[in-house]
């Protein structure tokens, strides 16, 4: 079975050193990073009590296991279902409201999400709360979306729209589309123009558990426009980013030829009705590269493919809406040795979308340039999840370059700030006041 990895020092020290530079050559050549989320808050959204993050273009989730950082990244995953799909499948595919509001001693009978966003050099904010209903049903309580700095003939302006219940409350559309109280009203509003890019973005938002075995099992055909949660349609995602943009399938195949020896390039192959992927790998003695389709390819080698596939996706397209991925533990059934390659590609593919990665891996974060603010740990107590910042020692720390991440990660230093234990959720507001 092709498989295997190697490190940095392959073929000797030279050799080693000609590869970094290489990475970092290719991790500094890109347009201006964009984030599109600059605040999260959540409040009652499964073990996570109460959250206020600002998360950074490339940021890590970092905590032990059962702490409740894949909470973090559902509550966005919850957001890009309920727009792309709709409400009621969003919590249906999370075994309903009671198993997605938070269960505790006070019985919370709702959950709010609230995000703030960049777009187009708009500020953006989107909230809402969603409640059970005593019949058993829910309800979104309230819903805000405002947009300010919307260019037109007299200059910027505001847009916005609020919905409580059902009823529309307050909005500058004229005339208001008609609200339902099992619904997001943003699907509605998606049709009136400054409404639209904050529909399109969070509807491409994509978040990522891949499952190697997705990826190698004969796929069906799609658009390929977005990348399946479990990599199920990577071959008609790399299709299409091979036709709209070469350079980013190109880069894909270098990071994936520094984690599997001899790779050489990866593409789409038709058998029958189905897709798969044939990879395309040096064998010493031969003239050609053999090929081999990802049935034959390791778990490591096809994870680390999803990874790169999922990163890169945001190179398709014209780059007028910032993308956001989110990864869960992307070093899954990797060879410690290819930790720093997955961090040079996710360094590359956060400057073309924003990335957020969850994991528990000191050899992944065993990077000096993971800095303090691209960390937000993750901590459960009682079981209540908190998550913030790390403290301050821990900052400090990383600032001066004394240790890496990783490295405080093994020492169990990588704490939150004790701060993050005094929010309360009344404290936080998840809905703003208009002109």
């Amino acid at each position: 079975m092709p498989s295997g990895f190697r490190t940095a020092t392959i073929g000797g020290a030279d050799a080693g050193r000609m590869e970094q530079c290489t990475r970092e050559k290719r991790v500094t050549d890109h347009t201006e990073p964009r984030r599109l989320l600059t605040r999260v808050v959540l409040r009652n959204y499964k073990s996570i009590a109460v959250c206020d993050v600002s998360p950074a273009q490339l940021s890590f989730l970092v905590g032990p296991n059962g702490a409740g950082k894949s909470n973090f990244l559902d509550a966005l995953r919850f957001v890009a279902d309920a727009v792309r799909f709709s409400l009621d499948h969003a919590l249906r595919d999370r075994g309903g409201i009671n198993d997605v509001r938070r269960r505790s001693g006070g019985h919370p009978n709702h959950f709010g999400i609230r995000l703030d966003l960049e777009l187009a050099g708009a500020e953006i904010h989107y909230a809402f709360i969603v409640g059970a209903r005593k019949d058993g049903g829910y309800e979104v309580k309230r819903e805000q979306c405002v947009v300010k700095g919307v260019k037109g003939e007299a200059g910027s302006r505001w847009e916005y729209y609020d919905v409580q219940r059902g009823q529309v409350v307050g909005s500058t559309l004229t005339p208001s589309p008609p609200a339902a109280a099992d619904r997001l009203y943003l699907v509605n509003a998606a049709g009136v123009e400054a409404f639209r890019p904050v529909y399109d973005a969070l509807m491409g938002m994509g978040f990522y558990n891949l499952n190697p075995d997705a990826i190698r099992d004969l796929q069906a055909p799609d658009p390929g426009d977005l990348l399946k949660r479990d990599g199920g349609n990577a071959a008609s995602v790399l299709a299409r980013l091979g036709k709209r943009s070469p350079e980013a399938k190109k880069r894909i195949e270098e990071y994936l030829g520094e984690v599997a020896a001899g790779i050489a390039g990866v593409d789409k192959r038709s058998v029958g009705p189905r897709e798969t992927i044939e990879f395309r790998q040096r064998v010493s003695g031969a003239k050609a590269p053999w090929r081999f389709f990802a049935n034959n390819m390791s778990d490591g080698t096809l994870r680390a493919f999803g990874v790169l596939v999922a990163v890169f996706q945001a190179a398709d397209g014209d780059g007028a809406i910032p993308r956001l991925v989110g990864i869960e533990e992307p070093e899954g059934a990797l060879h410690p040795a290819a930790a720093s390659v997955v961090i040079d590609s996710l360094r590359d593919g956060a400057e073309r979308a924003q990335v957020l990665v969850t994991s528990h891996s000191p050899d992944l974060l065993n990077d000096k340039q993971i800095s303090d603010d691209s960390l937000l740990a993750v901590v459960a107590r009682n079981g209540e999840t908190r998550i913030g910042r790390v403290a301050e020692a821990a900052r400090s720390t990383l600032r001066e370059q004394l240790c890496t991440a990783g490295e405080l990660l093994r020492m169990n230093q990588l704490q939150p700030d004790p701060g993050i234990f005094d929010l309360k959720p009344e404290q936080l507001d998840l809905f703003v006041n208009v002109p």
